[in-house]
């Protein structure tokens, strides 16, 4: 039977992100996030942002400082202090959020989730089942899934424990799922045609072209089948309708093809946007979203998508730098692949260094648009942070 996950993997997953950042704690800089004054703190990750470390560099960590937010396993709140400007409350270490304890904490969660579906597939054949495992347990920073989890608890009033939190859980398994899959067939000859992936052979390398093709396949059916089991039925249809248009023709995999259509062509930066969104900010946002839905606060989708969707640029902009820039140690694949393949890319329309002032300018404006859920977003805020940061 199928092992999900090996504590090696998980290990060796935590060392990576502990490498990407390597500062001292006690060199972190911190936002104090007040009571009662939190409408400055977007302004104040712009100005950290533009005084750290430029992208595809060893970053600082981000850490934020919060009355509210209550991790598993962070600790015990600390005492208040008065000594914040203004005489105002503020709340020390331990009660410390950071980018790789966040990753860490959600990867735990989604890793006994997995151990639990282990029962589930008894009969189906083994060969199947570890051509499954072979890339799910590859390690990975796995943030669509922090995402989803962490965007239930801000919208859940920081509250990580809230009602709903089974379903929340279930989507962020489910979405891993569909990200591997996607990764296993972007892999394969008649796309990408990579060798390595996540610092190990691609699944076809090791399986087959044709297991790896089914084992897509299977992950993808999985994860819509744990939804509809796991998750509560009166938020089902929701969240399955969520995944689906995120992951379909107008959602990831229409972004698939029109990156393939491009190749070889020049297009406008409106064009590479849209490919963008569609291709890799699709699952960004929808991971945004499902927290929400999850937690049954629909009135925080439309501030859900607008973080999820500068997150998504940001992010696939630091993917397009950091191909240019890294090394195939650092990133654990292939680099400096795209411009051979006559992809588009935002360094090939706009330069490099244009192109980090453009994920910049992105993040800045997915931290502004978590104003409003106050200090439980911040846990959201120290994610967008490592995705620009972050150095593969």
């Amino acid at each position: 039977m199928m092992k999900y996950f090996h504590e090696a993997d998980c290990d060796a997953r935590s060392s990576s992100l502990e490498r990407n950042f390597s500062a001292s704690r006690s060199n972190v800089p911190q936002i104090d996030v007040l009571a009662g004054a939190t409408q400055g703190w977007g302004a104040e990750f712009g100005k950290m942002l533009r005084h750290g470390a430029r992208i595809g560099s060893a970053a600082p960590r981000v850490a934020i400082a919060t009355s509210e937010y209550e991790a598993q396993g962070a600790g015990t709140r600390s005492s208040p202090r008065k000594d914040a400007p203004g005489g105002q409350f503020r709340y020390d270490p331990p009660f410390i959020m950071d980018a790789v304890s966040i990753l860490k904490n959600h990867g735990e969660a989604v890793k006994a989730y997995f151990g639990t579906l282990r029962g589930r597939y008894s009969d189906a054949p083994p060969r199947l089942l570890d051509a499954i495992e072979y890339s799910l347990t590859a390690g990975g920073k796995r943030v669509r899934p922090a995402l989803i989890l962490e965007s239930f608890t801000a919208c859940a009033g920081g509250r990580p424990e809230g009602p709903g939190r089974a379903s929340a859980l279930a989507a962020a398994a489910a979405m891993e799922l569909i990200h591997t899959f996607s990764l296993v067939h972007d892999d394969l000859p008649a796309m990408d045609d990579d060798d390595l992936r996540r610092g190990r052979p691609t699944n076809h390398k090791v399986f087959g072209e044709a297991m790896a093709i089914l084992a897509g396949d299977a992950m993808v059916t999985i994860a819509f089948e744990i939804l509809a089991i796991d998750a509560d039925p009166l938020a089902v249809p929701a969240l399955v309708r969520e995944l689906a248009s995120s992951s379909g023709p107008q959602g990831m995999i229409g972004g698939q093809v029109l990156d393939i259509d491009g190749e070889n062509q020049q297009l406008s930066l409106p064009e590479l946007q849209r490919i963008h969104r569609m291709k890799t900010g699709a699952l960004l946002t929808a991971s945004c979203r499902l927290g929400a839905i999850a937690a049954r606060q629909e009135v925080h989708l439309p501030l859900m998508t607008d973080f999820g969707r500068h997150l998504g640029l940001a992010f696939q902009i630091v993917d397009d730098v950091l191909d240019v820039t890294s090394t195939p140690e650092q990133m654990g694949k292939a680099t400096k692949k795209d411009a051979g393949k006559g992809k588009n890319t935002y360094p090939s329309l706009m330069g490099l260094e244009a192109s980090q002032r453009e994920a910049e300018h992105q993040l800045n404006a997915a931290l502004a648009s978590l104003k409003p859920l106050g200090k439980a977003g911040a846990g959201l805020a120290a994610l967008g942070k490592f995705v620009v940061e972050r150095n593969n």
